[in-house]
């Protein structure tokens, strides 16, 4: 999802797409979808960066965007980083 969130935002900025409107339009998602999407690149870069390395295990996403987006709201990067901490602790637990 995050590597859509960042297709999209490059797709608006060139001008592809007029708005993030259009493009819940033309991929069939709600404009709510959309920013839900668009609010994950608030993740600080380092955190954005190991979401693309995770891979799923037996087709399962390691990470929800849900939470995901939980720590991209967390506010300060610092404060991202420390929740970032207590999600990927169980997640690397998990996948062993």
């Amino acid at each position: 999802m995050l590597a859509l969130a960042h297709h999209v935002e490059a797709a608006i900025g060139r001008g592809l797409v007029a708005s993030a409107a259009d493009v819940a339009a033309q991929l069939g998602f709600t404009r709510a979808r959309v920013t839900h999407l668009l609010a994950l690149q608030l993740l600080a870069p380092d955190i954005q960066e190991e979401v693309l390395f995770l891979e799923s295990v037996d087709g399962k996403e390691p990470l929800s965007e849900r939470a995901l987006r939980a720590i991209a709201h967390a506010g300060a990067w610092e404060a991202q980083r420390e929740r970032w901490r207590g999600v990927l602790l169980p997640v690397h637990i998990d996948s062993r």
